[in-house]
């Protein structure tokens, strides 16, 4: 019998005929919801703009990135957008850096802060990682001018991106699923789950998979989330790769929580995830440059404070950095406290 799903396991919980699943998601939306969440956030007029405004917002939280040197090191670009250095290697995930998430340029969600460093300001990326196929992770102007720049650039996708990427003129792309591993430049790429759903038309839901990325050398480990909602199956990321130097975890894009819930992490979900993950420091991403849920720009890092002091882990551990801002991974950090 032919599926639609050509990659289609049976042995694996996370595939279908038709495309993918989240094998352990308890939380699903229902019909209708989407209408009522948006019904909902236009009557209390949400989100509401930062506290203090968004020019303020940026002062605060934007700067220019400075990409000097030649220690290991991670930069913060905004959203999801992570650039590595990792001996020498420069290994950038999910880049959207056009103006809005969206298929189409005049609407659709809009860059509420300025790009931090555009693709002719990066060093030479040697590896691009792709947790999903969703606008504010997956930009086609963004892989065009990528492509443009660094031609022999390689591409490490989940299953079902491959043709789209090909398409645009990527010459080196690997698809990998869940657990599977693909070793590059002397670094080990780790697709691992999440929980999550990929959509890119009105014909193709779940037709690709969505992941994580953990990135291993002999000195140093690191662990990219993707889009992920909370559940048990990550654990099991820590048990098989970890622990971490350095952890991305989202924060972002999560009220109100039944209908975000099932996709995005909160504040308090990541602090907890960072413990379980046994994790040495992480940056929080996914959250001060699209307006994609209830909350407000700059709620996200204040929830995420509280959550840290309820977990007691250190401020230097996880705490939010300026989009732009860097992280030394040879640095010392003051370990978070051992799980009660």
């Amino acid at each position: 019998m032919a599926h639609k799903n050509r990659y289609y396991d049976a042995s694996k919980a996370h595939h279908t005929p038709e495309g993918f699943r989240n094998p352990q998601q308890t939380q699903t939306r229902g019909e209708g919801d989407f209408r009522r969440w948006q019904e909902e956030r236009k009557q209390q007029g949400l989100p509401k703009p930062p506290e203090q405004g968004y020019a303020r917002f940026i002062a605060d939280w934007w700067q220019q990135p400075d990409f000097s040197g030649s220690e290991d090191a991670a930069w913060w670009l905004g959203h999801a957008c992570i650039l590595f250095r990792v001996q020498g290697r420069y290994i950038l995930t999910d880049p959207a850096l056009s103006k809005r998430a969206s298929p189409l340029a005049f609407y659709g969600p809009r860059r509420k802060t300025p790009v931090a460093a555009d693709v002719d300001q990066l060093p030479p990326v040697d590896v691009v990682l792709l947790s999903h196929n969703h606008y504010d992770h997956l930009d086609k102007q963004t892989v065009k001018k990528l492509l443009k720049r660094f031609p022999g650039v390689t591409f490490l996708v989940p299953l079902g991106m491959k043709t789209w990427l090909t398409r645009r003129g990527a010459r080196q792309v690997e698809e990998l699923d869940w657990w599977d591993v693909q070793h590059h430049a002397g670094l080990a790429f780790h697709c691992v789950p999440a929980q999550h759903w990929s959509m890119r038309t009105l014909w193709d839901r779940n037709r690709s998979l969505w992941c994580g990325w953990v990135v291993t050398h002999p000195s140093l480990r690191l662990y990219f989330s993707g889009d992920s909602g909370y559940t048990p199956l990550l654990h099991q990321i820590g048990e098989r790769l970890g622990p971490f130097d350095l952890a991305a975890l989202p924060i972002g894009a999560y009220a109100p929580r039944w209908f975000m819930g099932p996709q995005h992490m909160d504040p308090q979900q990541s602090a907890q995830l960072f413990k379980q993950l046994n994790c040495r420091r992480a940056i929080p991403i996914h959250w001060g440059v699209f307006e994609l849920a209830d909350e407000s720009l700059d709620e996200p890092p204040r929830i995420l404070q509280q959550a840290i002091s309820a977990e007691n882990i250190s401020d230097q551990a996880f705490c939010a950095l300026k989009i732009g801002g860097r992280i030394n991974l040879s640095l010392p950090v003051t370990s978070p406290s051992p799980q009660q």
